[in-house]
C-alpha cells in the first residue's frame, strides 16, 4: 500500500501540528524522536503470574477476573490493575486502558504492553492492561471484539469499589491491532444495543493509537488478510462485521484522538492512521496525526528508543489535557 502524494502532503503539516501536544510540557521543545527527560522504568519484575496481587517498587498490581457475556476462558479473560503506592484513599487517579496488538492473534499477549504499564503507573496514572480471547485462542469473530468491550465495561465495578479511580478522564492506548479495538472502544457507542459492543457500560474520553490498522474496509480491500481472517470474510463477504468494528465507521466527533504512526511502517502503512484522522476532522472532530520519522511497525513502540519515551509524554500530557482545551484548541 503506497502513500499517495496527498497523504505525503499532510504528514508534513502533522509534523509541524504535532508540537501542540509538547507546547505545555517538560522538554517541550524535544520533537518526536527525541526523548523527553522524563525516566523511563524498566520492565524488570516481569508480568503477573501466579498471584493474584503483590506489591513492588511503588506500585501494586492485582490480576483481575472479567466476567464476559459468552463462556469465558479464565486463563485469557483477564486484566492486570497497576495502581501506584502511597496514594491518599480521597486520591483521584487518572485511569489509562492498554489494548496489545498481535494482529488479532493468539501468538501476542498482553506481556506485550507491560512495559507502558510499568512506565505509566510511575507516572502517577492507574493502567488497566487487558488480555482477551484471540484467532488461533477461541477469539476471532465476534469473541475478540466481546471481550475486549467486556473487559473494559468491567471498569465500571472496579471504580464502584475503588472511588480513586477516574473513569471520566480515562485514556485508551491500543499499539497495532490494539489501535483499531481502541479506536472502536471509542465510537462503539454509535451503533445499535443489540450490535457487537453496542450499549457500552464504559467509554474513553479519549484515544491513543499507535501504529493502528483505523481503516479497516481499506486495508482488507487492499491485501491485509490479517483482518479478513479475524473477521472471518473480506467487505464484501461480510460488510455488516466490518460497520460493526471498522473504525472508520463510528468516528465520534466527541472524541478525541491521536495517531500515533512510523513513517516506515511497512505492516501497517501510515496511510491508514492518515485516512482516519482526516475523517475524524471532516466529522467536526479534534484528532492529530503524529508521524515518528524512520520508524517501521516494531520500532515505534519498543522500549527504550525515542519515539517509545515520546508514546509515554503524548500519552501523559494527553490525559492531563481539559476536553474542552483539547475541543478548542486541535485542528478540527
Amino acid at each position: 500500500m503506497s502513500i499517495g502524494p496527498d497523504t505525503r502532503a499532510g504528514l508534513l503539516a502533522v509534523l509541524t501540528v504535532a508540537g501542540l501536544l509538547t507546547a505545555c510540557a517538560p522538554d517541550a521543545g524535544a520533537p518526536l524522536g527525541h526523548p523527553s527527560s522524563a525516566p523511563v522504568h524498566r520492565a524488570d519484575n516481569g508480568p503477573l503470574a501466579a498471584a493474584d496481587e503483590r506489591e513492588v517498587n511503588g506500585y501494586t498490581v492485582t490480576r483481575i477476573h472479567y466476567p464476559t457475556r459468552r463462556t469465558g476462558d479464565p486463563a485469557q479473560n483477564v486484566a492486570d490493575l497497576y495502581l501506584p503506592t502511597g496514594t491518599d484513599t480521597s486520591d483521584r487517579l487518572r485511569v489509562i486502558v492498554l489494548v496489545h496488538g498481535g494482529s488479532w492473534k493468539s501468538a501476542i499477549d498482553l506481556t506485550m504492553m507491560h512495559p507502558f504499564a510499568i512506565d505509566l503507573v510511575h507516572r502517577g496514572f492507574a493502567v488497566y492492561n487487558i488480555e482477551y480471547r484471540r484467532v488461533g485462542s477461541g477469539g476471532g469473530w465476534p469473541t475478540t471484539f466481546t471481550d475486549v468491550a467486556d473487559a473494559v465495561d468491567h471498569l465500571v465495578d472496579l471504580a464502584h469499589s475503588d472511588r480513586r479511580l477516574d473513569l471520566a478522564t480515562a485514556l485508551v492506548l491500543g499499539y497495532s491491532s490494539g489501535g483499531q479495538l481502541a479506536a472502536w472502544l471509542g465510537g462503539r457507542g454509535r451503533r445499535a444495543a443489540v450490535e457487537i459492543g453496542g450499549k457500552p457500560r464504559f467509554s474513553p474520553s479519549r484515544v491513543v493509537t499507535v501504529a493502528g490498522p483505523l481503516d479497516m474496509t481499506y486495508a482488507a480491500v487492499h491485501g491485509n488478510n490479517r483482518i479478513v481472517a479475524v473477521l472471518g470474510g473480506t467487505p464484501t463477504e461480510v460488510p455488516d462485521r466490518y460497520r460493526a468494528v471498522d473504525p472508520m465507521a463510528l468516528i465520534n466527533p466527541r472524541l478525541p484522538v491521536v495517531a500515533i504512526h512510523g513513517d516506515r511502517d511497512r505492516l501497517v502503512p501510515v496511510d491508514l492512521s492518515a485516512r482516519y484522522i482526516d475523517a475524524v476532522h471532516r466529522a467536526g472532530g479534534a484528532g492529530q496525526l503524529v508521524v515518528a520519522p524512520g520508524a517501521n511497525h516494531g520500532s515505534v513502540a519498543q522500549p527504550g528508543t525515542a519515539a517509545y519515551v515520546q508514546i509515554l509524554d503524548i500519552v501523559t500530557r494527553f490525559s492531563r489535557k481539559s476536553l474542552e482545551e483539547v475541543r478548542t484548541h486541535w485542528p478540527r
